[in-house]
């Protein structure tokens, strides 16, 4: 396919292959599409496309989205900016459905196509939520070094290392456990 068309290939080194389609491409009202959102309740509850069902990421099963499937042609997965959407598509990759699509830039791309939205209460993004715990470890790992013991330098190099292998591998262990959190459901 051409990168002027819906629906694009996105072949990543050591990434299953799928597909993305640009968020002013998904078609509106379609019965019988899915339209499945990974991010936390919080986040679905602060915006979301009309129609879509929530599923986080850290709640989603092969077996969940195949009832969810059921009598669809079409399921279209979004996140906040597409990478929990990819990550949802590689657990599915295996299901036997082959019209799963990631939202390319996903609701922040939907939102700047101007498409429609359902608006909740506003809260803190997951991301931001992680901005935060990583600033915190790093600097209380880094005053106790100073005024404690030097042992806990190794915290900050830990926070470090894990937000070393999140960019690397594009997953993120400390949100999956932010996403768990009982302000975050």
């Amino acid at each position: 396919m051409n990168n002027n068309s819906p629906a694009l290939e996105l072949n990543e080194p050591g990434v299953v292959a799928m597909k993305t389609i640009l968020a002013g491409s998904v078609p509106p009202r379609d019965p019988n599409a899915l339209l499945l959102d990974v991010r936390t309740p919080m986040e679905f509850t602060e915006v979301n496309v009309p129609n879509s069902v929530s599923l986080p990421l850290h709640e989603l099963t092969p077996g969940k989205v195949r009832r969810l499937l059921i009598g669809k042609t079409a399921c279209y997965i979004f996140c906040k900016s597409g990478g929990r959407a990819q990550q949802a598509a590689q657990k599915l990759s295996g299901i036997g459905f082959d019209h799963l699509y990631v939202v390319a830039g996903g609701i922040d791309a939907w939102l700047a196509a101007g498409r429609p939205v359902n608006r909740g209460r506003a809260s803190m993004s997951l991301e931001r939520q992680v901005r935060i715990s990583a600033g915190i470890l790093v600097l209380t790992g880094t005053l106790l070094g100073f005024l404690v013991s030097p042992a806990w330098f190794a915290l900050p190099v830990l926070v470090s290392a894990g937000l070393l292998f999140s960019s690397i591998t594009n997953t993120c262990g400390m949100a999956l456990i932010l996403a768990r959190m009982p302000w975050n459901n």
